[in-house]
């Protein structure tokens, strides 16, 4: 029996492949609208951990102007991201790849970005993933390019609501390697040491945030 835990932590439906997220259904119009406010629309953006695909299909829709490599290891939200590409008759616009963001960035054959967005990931592995996605902004990403997070993030060790303490609780009793991560003591020193200088940080709704890093 096989001991990788499931791609996602909520039910999904499917229609014509396309998965559909609650929490991405949720948040997809904060999303876009930070993505807008801070003129994150036009380039080549790498996801890491691209879930369903939908915020990925939803903005490239919006922004002719943008290009998506939206990038997962599970093979049920691969099918997923190419069914929403395909839905919206996105083309070679929004393309979609294998990645565990574990172990094959120093071989994995990427392009280089403007932007680097990963939303609802590095709270659901282990911390090496954020460690990834931070080493490879150093030949991955443009000089002033972006990296972008969105999720749940304590601030100097103190959670923003008893939900997100508790939700932290559930995800270390699921896996100790798991947890809410903190912004200024986990992802700042480690951003820095990347040459990644804070820009943006956007209270989002559900006590989440929009953070922006550009490269130095």
């Amino acid at each position: 029996m096989s001991d990788q835990k499931p791609a996602a932590l909520e039910d999904r439906h499917q229609e014509d492949g396309r998965l559909f997220s609650p929490s991405a259904g949720r948040n997809l119009a904060p999303i876009m609208s930070a993505f807008e406010a801070f003129e994150l629309t036009t380039g080549q953006v790498i996801e890491f951990g691209a879930g369903t695909g939908e915020h990925a299909a939803h903005l490239v829709k919006a922004h002719a102007e943008l290009s998506w490599l939206a990038t997962e290891r599970d093979p049920g939200s691969l099918e997923s991201c190419q069914a929403w590409s395909d839905h919206f008759q996105l083309g070679d616009r929004m393309i979609v790849q294998a990645l565990d963001l574990l172990t094959e960035f120093p071989e994995a054959k990427l392009p280089v970005a403007d932007i680097l967005y990963s939303s609802n990931v590095v709270h659901i592995a282990p911390i090496q993933v954020l460690e990834n996605i931070l080493a490879y902004s150093a030949h991955g990403l443009k000089s002033d390019g972006y990296l972008v997070f969105y999720g749940p993030f304590r601030r100097d060790g103190v959670h923003n609501s008893d939900g997100n303490e508790n939700f932290d609780k559930s995800l270390k009793n699921r896996d100790p390697q798991w947890g809410v991560r903190d912004l200024e003591q986990d992802i700042l020193p480690r951003a820095a040491d990347a040459s990644l200088e804070l820009r943006h940080i956007r209270d989002m709704p559900a006590n989440n945030y929009f953070v922006v890093f550009q490269k130095a």
